[in-house]
């Protein structure tokens, strides 16, 4: 890690220093008035101190394979430890109701009368002995054919497991189905509870594949539509975006909104535009939307907010539809369809249906910290085969938002915290 103060006459000249000497990945910590120095320090003017941070490539990389590794070690070490002491408790239940039986058995009593008949004889071995050893081999054969025929079973009650965890978390019963079958065929025998799971793990982080969020386009703006019923929280969810953008990336960005149904809508997104201080623009036509396309060409992004309607209301889906594709051919767009991880299991495939016919899409989850179950997501990302690209988990902008991270997803599906 690298940490270094630049004083400029203005923060934009301190911070353009830093860049040039460091790159632009630097951070920015602190920004403050510098102190004067000098004799006549009262006759100088003010300048500003701006103190950056720039991780090493190296450092960050190994500081997040670590991370990731500490994780899938912890996910693993959570539902394996479950297995084991539910696969010893049924051992040791197993091993206290055949202890009896064998007490009676055909061997025992054999021995009892082979015994008697060596007494009779006047021979010295002691029964109890013999009864002992014939306990002890029965005991040690009884483990082995356990160990034999239980490796399997338990397996299989390791596989129930995270089935039932699967389900629990609301992952539907169709692909949780899917990935046990998909785990019984790479399981080989003898193969440790921890292997199986990190193979699951793997897996299931390939079905939800890389996370997809808004790039910059080849050439500019890069038009980004964000559409979905009503109160999922799309207005928020743009707010977060273009504060990341502006504020932290210091892109050009515009706001404009064509939801001209709620009025309350159009002037939350302008409260949000005249904080981050970007231009703001309310469109009524597709000839509007060509024209704010034209005044904003040289901005690095412009984010339009879309009516939310019910997925069912014909007109207002048509309305969107020419939104949407009136700019086909003219500039770099994309689609993200914003929905909530409350909404009912059978309602998000409606409304992925509905969308999914208008145009293609990128999924962005909001609302995560109002559910403790997440199997939606990986639902509805195997039903659509879209790509994920954010979620939020409260109200805050621009905090509450992060690129969708498929590790972290995961390791909640299978029981991890």
């Amino acid at each position: 890690m690298i940490i270094k103060k630049f004083v400029g006459k203005t923060e934009e000249e301190a911070l353009g220093l830093a860049k040039a000497e460091l790159g632009e990945n630097v951070v920015v910590m602190n920004v403050r008035n510098a102190k004067r120095k000098g004799l006549f320090k009262f006759l100088k003017k003010q300048q500003i101190e701006v103190t950056v941070a720039l991780e090493d490539e190296n450092e960050r990389y190994a500081v997040a394979a670590a991370k990731q590794e500490t994780d899938m070690k912890e996910a693993f070490r959570q539902v394996a430890q479950i297995a084991n002491v539910a696969a010893e408790t049924k051992r040791t239940e197993r091993r206290a109701e055949d202890k009896p039986a064998e007490e009676k058995t055909p061997v025992s009593e054999n021995l009892t009368v082979k015994a008697s008949a060596e007494e009779k004889k006047g021979t010295s071995v002691s029964v109890e002995k013999k009864l002992q050893e014939a306990d002890e081999l029965r005991e040690k054969e009884a483990v082995v054919l356990e160990e034999s025929e239980g490796e399997d079973g338990q397996m299989i009650k390791f596989m129930k497991l995270l089935y039932n965890t699967m389900l629990d978390n609301e992952v539907n019963e169709k692909y949780a189905n899917q990935i046990i079958h998909e785990m019984q065929k790479n399981t080989k025998p003898h193969m440790p509870f921890d292997h199986a799971l990190a193979n699951v793990y793997q897996k299931m982080i390939l079905k939800f594949g890389k996370a997809a969020p808004i790039e910059p386009a080849q050439q500019n703006p890069k038009v980004v539509f964000f559409i979905g019923p009503t109160g999922v929280g799309k207005t928020t969810t743009i707010a977060k975006i273009a504060s990341k953008f502006s504020v932290e990336e210091k892109k050009k960005v515009a706001l404009l909104t064509a939801d001209t149904y709620r009025i309350a809508a159009a002037e939350q997104l302008r409260t949000y535009a005249n904080i981050l201080e970007v231009p703001f623009r309310v469109i009524y036509s597709v000839d509007e939307m060509e024209t704010a396309l034209r005044d904003f060409m040289n901005f690095d992004y412009i984010l339009v907010d879309t009516a939310g309607h019910s997925h069912q209301n014909v007109t207002q889906k048509e309305n969107m539809n020419s939104f949407i594709h009136s700019l086909d051919g003219k500039v770099e767009k994309e689609v993200h369809l914003v929905l909530s991880a409350t909404t009912k299991y059978r309602d998000l495939l409606s409304i992925a249906d509905t969308y999914t016919d208008m145009t293609s899409y990128k999924i962005i989850f909001t609302k995560l910290d109002e559910t403790t179950t997440l199997g939606n997501l990986l639902n509805l990302k195997l039903y659509t085969g879209a790509s994920m690209s954010y979620v939020t988990c409260g109200q805050n902008v621009p905090d509450d938002i992060e690129v969708f991270n498929p590790q972290k997803t995961v390791k909640n599906l299978l029981g991890g915290k």
